[in-house]
C-alpha cells in the first residue's frame, strides 16, 4: 500500500506516517518546502516537494497512489484557494485511479455556510469530492489537544498556569488528539467496507473549561485553572504564525461562540459505533497532558 500524505509536516496529519507504517504502508509526504524533508525522513516517510496549488505536478505524483491522505492548509492568504488545492488533488486521484481518498477537514463541518471563508469553502470541497465518483471517507475531527501547544495556550500555562483559550468554559468540547485523527484516517484508507462516509469524531471525554483543566493538571502534575481568552486577544498572538487573514477568521470564529447563547455540538456520543468500525485507542486530556508536560512546565 503506497499512501501520499498532504500537510504531514504540521501536527494534524505528520502521525499518518507512523500510523500508516505500522500497517505496513509505504508513506509518501507530500511538502511545498525541503525545510521539513528532514523531519519526514525521520518519521519513516520518503519526502517530496509538491504544492497543492500545482494542479500538473499533482497529476505527477499521485501516479502508481494507492491512498491519499489530504487536508487544506489553514494558513491559505485567501481561504477561498482551499478549494483550488482540493480540486487539484481530487482531479488527480480521479484521473489515476487512486483507491481511496481521505479527508482530515481540520474541524467538524457547518451544516451550511455561515460567512466566515475558511469554515464556508470547506463545504464547496465537501460537495466537490462527494460529486468525484471517488471511493472516499471525510474525517471531521473536534477540537485537537495539539492547539493547547500553541503559542496562545502554552505560555500562559508555562508562566500564569493559566490554560488559554478562546472558548466559554461553559461551553463542553470532545478535545481530540491529533496521534487518534491520524489513526482514524489510517484506519479509514484499510477498511475495505467505509466508502462514501463523513465521519464527526470528537475525544470520549465532553468537557467544559473548568473540567478540562481539572483533568490537564492531573496530567501535568501542576494545578492550572481554565482562562477564556477574549478571541482578539487570540487572534493577535495567532497573526505572526498564520498571517492576518487566516488569523483574522478563526478569531472571528471563536468571537462567534463568545457570543453565542446556544453552542454548536464539539462531541460525538456514539462514538463507540465509530470504534467498531475503526477500532483506534482513544487518548484522555490525562494521559496527553502527561505525555506532552515538556511544553507546559518551566525547566
Amino acid at each position: 500500500m503506497k499512501i501520499l500524505v498532504f500537510g504531514a509536516s504540521g501536527s494534524q496529519q505528520f502521525n499518518v506516517i507512523s500510523e500508516g507504517m505500522k500497517k505496513g504502508a509505504e508513506v509518501i509526504a507530500a511538502t511545498s518546502s525541503t525545510m521539513s524533508f528532514e523531519k519526514l525522513k525521520h518519521a519513516g516517510a520518503t519526502p517530496i516537494v509538491a504544492n497543492m496549488s500545482d494542479a500538473k505536478k499533482m497529476l505527477e505524483i499521485t501516479v502508481g497512489i494507492d491512498a491519499i491522505a489530504f487536508m487544506v492548509p489553514v494558513s491559505l492568504p485567501d481561504p477561498l484557494k482551499g478549494l483550488e488545492y482540493a480540486k487539484n488533488v481530487i482531479d488527480a486521484a480521479k484521473f489515476n485511479g487512486i483507491k481511496k481518498i481521505v479527508w482530515n477537514t481540520s474541524g467538524w463541518l457547518a451544516p451550511e455556510k455561515i460567512g466566515i471563508e475558511g469554515e464556508d469553502v470547506k463545504l464547496d470541497i465537501k460537495n466537490y469530492l462527494l460529486n468525484s465518483g471517488l471511493n472516499y471517507v471525510i474525517i471531521e475531527p473536534t477540537i485537537y489537544m495539539e492547539n493547547m501547544m500553541g503559542p496562545f495556550c502554552a505560555p500562559f500555562v508555562k508562566n500564569e498556569k493559566k490554560l488559554a483559550y478562546p472558548t466559554p468554559e461553559d461551553m463542553p468540547i470532545g478535545w481530540i488528539a491529533s496521534r487518534d485523527v491520524s489513526s482514524f484516517v489510517v484506519e479509514a484508507i484499510y477498511n475495505s467496507n467505509l466508502n462514501a462516509e463523513s465521519l464527526q469524531i470528537s475525544g470520549l471525554e465532553n468537557l467544559k473549561g473548568n473540567e478540562l483543566a481539572e483533568q490537564f493538571s492531573k496530567g501535568l502534575g501542576e494545578s492550572v485553572t481554565y482562562y477564556t481568552q477574549p478571541s482578539q486577544e487570540f487572534g493577535e498572538i495567532l497573526k505572526p504564525f498564520v498571517g492576518e487573514a487566516a488569523a483574522a477568521g478563526v478569531a472571528s470564529f471563536y468571537e462567534s461562540l463568545q457570543n453565542s447563547i446556544e453552542f454548536p455540538p464539539k462531541f460525538n456520543p456514539n462514538m463507540n459505533h465509530i470504534l467498531e468500525k475503526l477500532p483506534v485507542q482513544m487518548t484522555s486530556v490525562e494521559q496527553w497532558a502527561k505525555e506532552n508536560k515538556m511544553y507546559f512546565l518551566k525547566e
